[in-house]
């Protein structure tokens, strides 16, 4: 059976739902209502409405908002005497009579701040097993709808004929949970929520650090054998009626998720097709669930395909990223398909237009992408090339053998080509790989991440390359240290530093773009425009791309600045100056010179001369790449020799600094560490070495009748 994806069962036919939120979860620790929570929701159910989605809203909240009002009346009433008599507590059926209009009150409030209509319908238990009722209900509610109304139902425990309705569980429903899977039979719903005050249904108490997240339910599997924690601390549901009315609610055909009501967008989410809290279905016992592997063991597996891929001969391996680039493009369509699924859903979630830009496969990219594979594959081969030969002793040789590093994690975000790129570097280099991809572009990663390893023989497994698709999140990652020799971050700036300052594990990467470009007061002016406007303005949101321009005193006096400062300003790009530059060209002052823009945006300053611009660059900078414009062969040597950074340019654009227009074929990022890789890393990068020694029953023996030649010896690969 092929793995299923649980968010893809029932997602795109979902038009009606029926949301649930409990005491909880509407309440502080307090008592006293959680306003930002309620404001959140609501919030959440308005958009939902203006999308189009039918929404029913189940409460509850009314006997505890009752109580506390209650108790502040009868504190204000009682006198010093009264005072020192311990009051008894209040009948829940006052409470609940209290409560409701104080709710209803609040949630009209709420809603009509954000233009939504909601409605108030209290039933009890019994009005249930009144066939014309029912009916009455369903017409009821399907007019509210219509009418985009938002109708919120809560059970009407004032003139409830219960003798103890927090624990009597009898007849129809019994608490409000249960309210919920009933009404979502009842009206009809293609999906019920139930929001609690954790993340979902655990397979144990949510407080014991053994216990997990159950992210799809199993009757046959998990009923019965959970260890729920204590009783909601309000309400009379909490964990156990929850999972009592999904069950009863999936059963009846009707997927259900228990997820956080705490999170301020997880309906909005569960919509959009992501894992948050627990899934009910009933057909999820016939599922294969695309989460069966922890990353340990993924980590483990991708080990020891590694070794059965350094193993073959070089035209096997070969093969396989010929096989890869194929694939690719027999598959354009669905992938394609997949990637417009990504965008169409980032869209609608309000991601930014830069994101969503990195996001896109742009038409001809699978088959760019397939023949930088191709290119790939034609390189010489790395692994195993003896890079030093030498004989220490007669018959006793020495080799300093290239060799994979072993596990890779690469951490991205958005772009989808990355996958591809970096799955072929590990091909070629022989190293397992992880993947853990940005959740915009869950659909794209996964259909490449299946045809990718779908090339790749049984000989070797399909295990070489893990997609991480857990809730396991970046810091659980970030601890495998034992199994994992080398992280990749390739993504935002915050994410690069997090993942720098959270692991033991190695880090390949660069956690700023601050490149610059000096124009000298030799340089060819129309050059230098070029230049400098290709290196903002090609694709600003690149690493590459020039973030400050710094440019020699004496142009700021001949016109040689003006006509740079035109440049940009005629391609879109907005200015801020430095101390010098903003009195001059009369521009707002950058608050920093160590910022990233990525955007059409740029820092402008002047300075004395080329050893002002080096000593700028290496206060400010961070040694990713940086360029100098000048006809001054002398100033050009001592830019290039003194600057510190991975890349240093004379008279081109900074964004050359690019693994295929290295010829590299491809890259996993960008280095600015001094230890191991530094620029663009391909599959270089991704080798370490090892020793080979080759004798003839020599021992060491306190090095006693042992001559040592240490003669250098032809190299043979």
């Amino acid at each position: 059976m092929d793995s299923i994806d649980p968010t893809r069962i029932f997602i795109k036919t979902v038009k009606r739902l029926v949301v649930k939120v409990g005491t909880a979860v509407v309440t502080r620790g307090d008592g006293r209502l959680a306003l930002g929570r309620l404001g959140a929701l609501c919030e959440q159910l308005k958009e939902l409405n203006s999308r189009g989605y039918e929404v029913i809203l189940v409460t509850s909240g009314a006997v505890g908002l009752g109580r506390q009002r209650l108790r502040y009346r009868k504190l204000a009433n009682s006198s010093f005497a009264d005072l020192q008599n311990p009051q008894g507590d209040f009948d829940g059926k006052a409470c609940a009579a209290v409560g409701q209009s104080s709710l209803m009150a609040l949630y009209d409030t709420m809603f009509s701040q954000l233009d939504v209509t909601s409605s108030q319908l209290l039933v009890t238990d019994s009005v249930f097993s009144d066939t014309g009722f029912r009916q009455q209900l369903s017409e009821t509610v399907n007019s509210l709808l219509d009418l985009r109304v938002i109708p919120i139902f809560n059970e009407n425990d004032a003139v409830s004929t219960r003798k103890t309705p927090y624990e009597d569980s009898s007849g129809i429903f019994w608490d409000n949970d249960s309210l919920a899977g009933l009404l979502a039979l009842e009206l009809k719903a293609d999906l019920l929520v139930l929001l609690s005050d954790v993340e979902g249904l655990y397979s144990g108490p949510p407080s014991d650090p053994n216990s997990k997240l159950i992210q799809t339910f199993v009757k046959e599997k998990h009923l019965g054998k959970i260890t729920f924690g204590d009783k909601s601390r309000v309400g009379r549901g909490g964990m156990t009626a929850k999972v009592n009315a999904a069950v009863y609610a999936s059963c009846a055909g009707i997927p259900v998720v228990i997820t956080s009501g705490f999170a301020t967008d997880n309906i909005i989410k569960v919509l959009q097709g992501e894992m948050k809290g627990t899934l009910f279905h009933k057909d999820a016992h016939l599922w294969t669930l695309v989460k069966e592997v922890s990353a340990r063991e993924m980590a483990v597996s991708a080990r020891e395909s590694s070794r059965q891929l350094q193993a073959l001969k070089s035209e096997d391996r070969k093969k396989i990223l010929l096989d890869v680039a194929d694939a690719l493009e027999d598959n354009e369509n669905m992938i394609m398909a997949e990637n417009n699924a990504d965008i169409k859903a980032a869209e609608e979630a309000g991601y930014e237009k830069p994101l969503i830009s990195r996001l896109a496969l742009k038409p001809g990219k699978i088959k760019l992408l397939a023949n930088s594979i191709r290119k790939l594959a034609d390189m010489e081969e790395p692994i195993g090339r003896i890079l030093k030969r030498s004989e220490l002793a007669s018959d006793l040789v020495l080799e300093n053998v290239s060799c994979s590093l072993g596990v890779l994690l690469i951490v991205f975000e958005s772009r989808p080509d990355a996958l591809v790129q970096i799955a072929a570097l590990a091909i070629r280099s022989g190293n397992g790989l992880l993947l853990k991809g940005g959740k915009e572009a869950r659909r794209s990663n996964a259909a490449l991440h299946k045809v990718i390893t779908s090339a790749i023989p049984d000989t070797v497994g399909e295990k070489l390359i893990g997609l991480v698709t857990s809730r396991e999140e970046i810091p659980d990652l970030l601890k495998l240290d034992d199994v994992i020799d080398l992280v990749i971050p390739r993504g935002s700036n915050k994410l690069v530093s997090q993942i720098k300052e959270s692991t033991k594990i190695p880090v390949l990467g660069h956690s700023d773009g601050i490149c610059h470009v000096y124009v000298d007061k030799s340089a060819d002016m129309e050059m230098a425009k070029r230049i400098v406007s290709d290196s903002k303005v090609d694709y600003p949101a690149a690493c590459n791309a020039m973030e400050t321009l710094l440019v020699h005193k004496d142009l700021a006096s001949n016109g040689g600045l003006i006509k740079l400062v035109t440049e940009l300003r005629k391609e879109g790009v907005t200015l801020y100056g430095g101390k010098r530059a903003s009195e001059l060209l009369k521009i707002k002052e950058a608050s920093s010179f160590h910022h990233e823009y990525n955007s059409l945006t740029c820092t402008v300053e002047i300075v004395d001369d080329v050893f002002a611009a080096i000593d700028h660059i290496h206060q400010h900078g961070s040694s990713h790449t940086d360029c100098i414009i000048t006809e001054d062969q002398e100033v050009a040597e001592i830019f290039l020799n003194q600057v510190d950074s991975a890349a240093v340019f004379h008279n081109a654009s900074t964004r050359f600094c690019d693994g295929a227009r290295f010829g590299l074929g491809a890259e996993v990022g960008i280095s600015t560490s001094r230890i191991h890789a530094r620029g663009p890393v391909g599959v270089e990068g991704l080798l370490t070495t090892r020793w080979i020694l080759r004798g003839s029953g020599q021992i060491v023996n306190g090095d006693k009748g042992v001559a040592y030649i240490h003669k250098d010896l032809t190299l043979k690969n």
